[in-house]
């Protein structure tokens, strides 16, 4: 053995038409050589054998092949599991089903993500250590928000943590963090940095999934949020944040918030004041039917908030905001598969190019926000390149003409390949 250690696995796709995930133009009958975690070489003239290392040949049959797809806002123990098990439910089973729907996220194609929610840097460890399938993760750890805010899912009986009670169930478990005064919001920072979090997410308006907050809402004064994304900087990194309505938002801004998260009940003036800023929105392209509720007041803000995705896409397009891609899927593991088809929804309001960018390079621009908190950052998520990392798709069809290919990945995704590993072949 030499003293530079084992030789990485080999491995060489060939004869595939290469979306790079930036470019329109694709690199047609491309080779692609993958050794180790990294791609090494893209090549448009045969790449060859080396008779000193055992190499693995996939025959691409001039299929599409792209970039790993990501998802910017998911709530992966919140999309594996359902209400009554998050506040009854053993909680080895709460973490048992977060890997098991991490696996079927990774095999709908999504090899990177963002968490909004839970307590999902143990889950990244054992999936980067590759004891188990699924995406990489950026977590955010526990959501943190005030006394009746939209994470806190205390029962309205229990007297709330500032006054002395106790924690709730999702509190206990990671999933939320309430945290009331700018002193027990700093905490709850530090706390969720402690637990590895990538980034911050603070809910600073009402949601549809909460029982305590109208969508008017505002949630946590200026200094608090000004303590979270100073304690946040402090770590080289930056807060997102859940809010819908015009005053949260700009409340949002001037506190220093860099990541708007949803957004769908925005003003023109007020989307293209995000543009102005530079900041992100991490929008999602909803449909009422995505998530149901058992009540008419979540369902009516439901469908407020739907209501509301077709004109910010189309202010965040006029004004030129960085738009990431997410779907929030929550509290309803039935509905998860309805990521691959919110996917391309997208292109609803793009074209299926700016889509195809904005799941795989355009969200990677915003990961890369979290800085040295970036646990994936000694390489490039999100393109085919060289020296990037060798998470891609082998696709039936293209989706720069019919981008709806993506939303059956059982039959359209042959091949998935994550840090070079392949975790599905059916070339």
């Amino acid at each position: 053995m030499s003293s530079s250690g084992p030789a990485k696995p080999r491995l060489i796709i060939r004869n595939v038409n290469a979306f790079d995930g930036v470019s329109g133009q694709l690199i047609a009958g491309a080779d692609v050589l993958i050794e180790g975690p990294h791609i090494t070489a893209v090549s448009t003239s045969p790449i060859g054998d080396d008779p000193s290392r055992a190499t693995t040949v996939i025959d691409g049959g001039g299929r599409f092949l792209m970039p790993g797809m990501s998802d910017a806002h998911v709530h992966l123990m919140g999309n594996a599991n359902g209400y009554l098990d998050f506040i009854s439910g053993p909680t080895g089973l709460l973490f048992a089903n977060t890997l098991s729907e991490s696996k079927r996220m990774l095999l709908r194609g999504f090899t990177t993500v963002r968490d909004m929610g839970g307590d999902t840097a143990p889950v990244k460890t054992v999936i980067d250590r590759g004891d188990f399938a699924g995406p990489r993760i950026f977590p955010s750890q526990a959501m943190i928000s005030q006394t009746s805010g939209h994470a806190d899912f205390a029962f309205v009986y229990e007297t709330p943590q500032a006054f002395g009670g106790s924690e709730s169930r999702t509190d206990s478990i990671g999933f939320t963090r309430v945290a009331d005064g700018v002193d027990r919001v700093l905490a709850a920072v530090r706390e969720q940095l402690r637990k590895g979090a990538s980034q911050i997410k603070l809910t600073i308006g009402g949601g549809a999934a909460s029982m305590y907050d109208p969508l008017y809402t505002l949630q946590f004064t200026p200094d608090e949020i000004r303590a979270a994304v100073s304690a946040a900087a402090d770590y080289g990194t930056y807060v997102a944040t859940h809010v819908y309505t015009v005053p949260g938002i700009q409340r949002a801004i001037e506190a220093g918030v860099r990541s708007i998260e949803h957004g769908h009940l925005a003003d023109e003036e007020t989307v293209a004041l995000i543009g102005e800023k530079g900041l992100w929105l991490s929008m999602q392209p909803f449909a009422e039917d995505d998530h149901h509720y058992p009540d008419p007041d979540r369902a009516d803000k439901n469908r407020q908030i739907c209501h509301g995705t077709d004109d910010v896409y189309a202010w965040a397009k006029k004004h030129g905001v960085k738009v990431a891609f997410g779907t929030d899927l929550l509290l309803e593991p039935e509905s998860a598969p309805r990521q691959s088809v919110m996917a391309t929804r997208l292109g609803d309001h793009y074209s299926n190019l700016e889509s195809l960018k904005m799941l795989t390079s355009g969200n990677a621009e915003l990961f890369e926000m979290s800085g040295q908190r970036n646990p994936y950052g000694s390489a490039k998520l999100g393109v085919i390149a060289e020296g990037s990392w060798a998470d891609v798709l082998l696709v039936d069809g293209n989706p720069l003409e019919d981008l709806s290919v993506l939303a059956d990945p059982e039959n359209n995704l042959k091949v998935i390949i994550k840090n070079g590993h392949v975790f599905k072949n059916t070339v």
